[in-house]
């Protein structure tokens, strides 16, 4: 079901992996933490912990103008974690990624950007209807002030981008297609290399929201051929606060500053600016390097982890959840993708999401519930929300079992009558 490869390897350490997590170790309302809201945000081991630490107790400085030690060491490390990020996404030049506070403020860069610049009256911007409101709501705002549409991409009853409508919509009208690596929602795996050719093929550009996705999988931005790809840090156990915009370098050069003061400028004065070049044009303003310096060090940590254990490891977990769930009375499981990666996103008939996640809370189990900023697609469904279980390589099966045990005493609770 989930499209993670099999490790040939040692069999994945889980418990191993567990004890790099500080915050797993705990109890919550008297129970063991079960930790299942990975696709919110990922916990973080102790080297991110640590990386963090150390820059404000050790080196604290701000980055690029200081012309002393710390200073030195900040920008240092700082670039470092530059080079590391486009090294975990084979960008071919260090220069094409950007630094943001996420994925939300990736995608509004390029809305304010390339698109404010180059949509106009009669142009469309396609986006699936199972997208995260970040690759939504960006594009309306611009399509407001230039004239341009934002179109829907049709989405079949199982969770999977209708590819037949989005060919269908494809003409010379369409200058952009906005989609997610993996749904934040249901965990559908959407097959970005079909679409990205589909999009070229009618020359739009491609851009992926991978904010889910590179938790999950190996990301090659050259393999994949797209023109932007967005990324977050704290969906890939670093910080909050810092994320990527990697971007075609050819149209990175040709978009104009979207905020400005320091940093994004070469000269100033009251007769005119200039700007930097890449990647500092984009970045106006004391950058987050704490945030930078920690996703370098989850990077580092992803780098050292067997990926394919660990991918191997989270298949088996969500065979596991859809296994059980799918033979648990009155639970019904909306997605049905072929290509899942990471989540279970469920209801329990008879009872609200939110009373579900509210008792599952009382013990010790942690899940999302209500739209998960995907309104569009609950309306589809004709529901207010699921109850969202989403999983990382930390989890365990015994973590799996827990939820439907739980789940159980919540159908009790809520639901008595029912046998």
């Amino acid at each position: 079901m989930n499209s993670g490869p099999a490790s040939a390897t040692t069999p994945f350490d889980v418990e191993a992996v567990r004890a790099e997590f500080p915050i797993l170790d705990q109890q919550v309302n008297g129970h063991p933490l079960v930790y299942l809201d990975n696709a919110a945000t990922s916990q973080k081991p102790k080297a991110v912990i640590d990386a963090i630490c150390d820059y404000y107790t050790g080196y604290n400085s701000n980055v690029h103008r200081g012309a002393h030690f710390l200073a030195d060491k900040a920008t240092r490390r700082f670039e470092q974690a530059r080079h590391k990020a486009a090294a975990f996404i084979n960008s071919p030049r260090v220069e094409q990624v950007i630094w943001t506070r996420g994925t939300t403020e990736a995608i509004n860069l390029v809305a304010n950007s390339w698109a404010a610049s180059n949509l106009g009256p009669g142009d469309r911007v396609l986006v699936p209807a199972l997208e995260h409101h970040s690759n939504i709501v960006p594009w309306q705002m611009v399509a407001q002030r230039t004239g341009a549409r934002v179109h829907p991409i049709a989405v079949t009853g199982d969770g999977e981008i209708d590819l037949a409508a989005l060919e269908a919509g494809l003409d010379e009208r369409v200058k952009l297609i906005a989609v997610g690596h993996i749904s934040n929602a249901l965990g559908t795996v959407n097959p970005v290399q079909t679409i990205i050719a589909l999009g070229h093929n009618v020359g739009a550009k491609v851009l992926i929201d991978g904010a889910q996705a590179v938790a999950h999988t190996p990301v090659d931005v050259q393999a994949l051929d797209c023109d932007f790809y967005a990324f977050s840090g704290h969906k890939m156990f670093g910080p909050t606060g810092i994320g990527v915009l990697w971007g075609r370098e050819s149209l990175l050069s040709a978009m104009p500053p979207w905020q400005g003061g320091g940093e994004m400028i070469e000269t100033v004065s009251f007769d005119g600016t200039t700007y930097q070049g890449l990647p500092y044009r984009f970045e106006a303003g004391t950058p987050d390097i704490a945030g930078a310096i920690g996703l370098g060090a989850a990077i580092d940590y992803l780098n050292a982890l067997d990926r394919a254990g660990a991918a191997a490891h989270e298949t088996a977990l969500l065979d596991r959840a859809i296994e059980q769930a799918e033979s648990f009375p009155g639970v019904q499981r909306i997605g049905q993708a072929h290509q899942v990666a990471g989540v279970l996103s469920f209801l329990l008939e008879g009872a609200h999401p939110a009373d579900v996640g509210m008792l599952l809370d009382q013990q010790g189990i942690a899940v999302r519930t209500g739209h998960h900023c995907a309104q569009p697609l609950m309306t589809q469904y004709h529901i207010p929300g699921t109850v969202r279980a989403s999983f990382a390589f930390y989890n365990t099966t015994d973590e799996v079992d827990r939820l439907f045990e739980a789940l159980t005493k919540v159908k009790h609770m809520l639901l008595p009558e029912v046998k």
